[in-house]
C-alpha cells in the first residue's frame, strides 16, 4: 500500500516514514504543503497522512485543494491543535480521520490499517482467497492454515492483489503502489515476484489463484 506523509517536523516525519516502511508500506514524504500538494496530485495513494501546521501551504488548504481536484484518497490529519472546532474544520474540509499529537506510533499504524481497509471496501482484517488467508493486521499469510513466510516485497504485492481480489490489476498499478517512484527496477521484476508468490502459495493439487492476463495484468482469485 502506498502512503504519502506530509509533515514539516523532520524527526517526526522520519519516524513515521520508518515505522510505515517497517510495516511494509511504500512511503513517500514531503516537508511542506506545496511539495505535499504536488505529490498528492501526481500519482495514486492509498492514504495521505497530513499535518495541519505546514510551511508554504497549510494542511487545510492542501486538503481542500486535493478534494477540489476530485482526489478521494483517504486522509488522516495529524495536529497538535485538538479543539472541537479544529476537528470539525478538518473533517468538513474532507479529512477521514484525526489523530492528535503527541500520539503512540502503534495507534497511527492501527488507524492506517483501518483507513486502507476502508479504501478498498474491506471491514475485516483477514482476506481469504481459496485456501490463502492474508492477515493485514499481523502481516501474516497462511495457506490451508499453515503460515507461509514472505519477504517484504512479496507481502506488499500479495496484500495489494488481495485488497483487489477478483479484479484485473495492471502492471502500472502495481508499480505505482509498490515502488517509491512508481517504477520497478527492471521490466520483468513484477513477473519475477509473481513467480515467487506462485511457488509459495500454489500447489499442483489445488485451484490456481494467481492468474496472468496477457496484455492486461494479473488477477488474484478463484476462477471457474
Amino acid at each position: 500500500m502506498r502512503v504519502l506523509v506530509v509533515e514539516d517536523y523532520d524527526p517526526l516525519r522520519e519516524a513515521i516514514t520508518k515505522a510505515l516502511r517497517e510495516a511494509r508500506y511504500t512511503v513517500v514524504n514531503a516537508a511542506d504543503g506545496l511539495a505535499g500538494l504536488k505529490m498528492a496530485t501526481s500519482g495514486p495513494f492509498d492514504l495521505v497522512i497530513l499535518d495541519l501546521m505546514l510551511p508554504e501551504m497549510d494542511g487545510i488548504t492542501l486538503l481542500r485543494e486535493i478534494r477540489a481536484k476530485q482526489i478521494d484518497t483517504y486522509v488522516l490529519i495529524l495536529t497538535a491543535r485538538d479543539t472541537v472546532d479544529d476537528r470539525i474544520m478538518g473533517l468538513d474540509a474532507g479529512a477521514d480521520d484525526y489523530l492528535a499529537k503527541p500520539f503512540e506510533m502503534k495507534e497511527l499504524l492501527a488507524r492506517t490499517r483501518a483507513l486502507v481497509r476502508r479504501q478498498y471496501g474491506k471491514k475485516e482484517t483477514r482476506i481469504t482467497v481459496g485456501e490463502v488467508e492474508v492477515d493485514t493486521a499481523s502481516r501474516h499469510v497462511y495457506v490451508a492454515g499453515e503460515e507461509v513466510v514472505l519477504t517484504a516485497r512479496e507481502y506488499a504485492l500479495l496484500e495489494y492483489l488481495a485488497h483487489r481480489k477478483g479484479e484485473i490489476v495492471t502492471r502500472d498499478e502495481i508499480g505505482e503502489h509498490l515502488y517509491y517512484d512508481g517504477r520497478p527496477s527492471s521490466s520483468n521484476v513484477i513477473d519475477v515476484y509473481m513467480g515467487y508468490l506462485r511457488r509459495k502459495l500454489e500447489r499442483p493439487d489445488r485451484p490456481k489463484l494467481l492468474h496472468t492476463r496477457r496484455g492486461q495484468g494479473y488477477l488474484f482469485g478463484v476462477v471457474d
